[in-house]
C-alpha cells in the first residue's frame, strides 16, 4: 500500500491501468460527496426522482431523459468543484477578477443545469403524477 503523501506527490502522473482510472474516478466522487453541499442535494435529488419515476412507472424513454438530465447536473457539478480546485491552486488566497470570473461561471453553468433540469422534471413528473393522484 503507497502512503498517502507518496499518492499525492505522484498525482500528475496518468494512471498505468484501467482499475487505477476507476479508482482515481471513485476518489473523485467520494471527494464531492463528502465535501460538496450541494453535490450531496444533487444526489439526493436525484435518488427522489428516479424513486418518483420509478412509482409513476414511467417508459424507458422518458427515465432516460431523467438519467441523463441528472447526469449532467451532477458532472456540471463535479467540474465545477475541479474548477475551484484548480483556480484556488494557481491563486492561492488572493483575489483575482479572472479567478472570481471562472468560479462564478462555473457555478452558473450548475445553476443553469440545476433549473433546466427541474423543468424537465416537471414535465416528464407531473402528468402522471396528476393521472396517478386522480386530480
Amino acid at each position: 500500500m503507497v502512503p498517502n503523501a507518496m499518492r499525492r506527490r505522484d498525482s500528475w502522473r496518468i494512471a498505468g491501468d484501467l482499475p487505477s482510472s476507476f479508482r482515481y474516478a471513485a476518489q473523485g466522487l467520494g471527494y464531492a460527496f463528502l465535501t460538496q453541499r450541494n453535490f450531496r442535494i444533487h444526489v439526493v435529488t436525484g435518488v427522489v426522482v428516479f424513486g418518483l419515476a420509478t412509482w409513476l412507472q414511467l417508459d424507458l424513454i422518458r427515465l432516460a431523459v431523467l438519467v441523463l438530465t441528472v447526469a449532467a447536473v451532477l458532472v456540471l457539478e463535479l467540474l465545477n468543484t475541479a474548477t475551484e480546485a484548480v483556480v484556488d491552486l494557481a491563486i492561492g488566497r488572493r483575489y483575482h477578477p479572472l479567478a472570481r470570473i471562472a468560479k462564478d461561471c462555473a457555478a452558473a453553468a450548475v445553476l443553469t443545469a440545476a433549473i433546466s433540469s427541474l423543468l424537465i422534471a416537471l414535465f416528464l413528473l407531473l402528468p402522471p403524477l396528476l393521472l396517478r393522484l386522480g386530480l
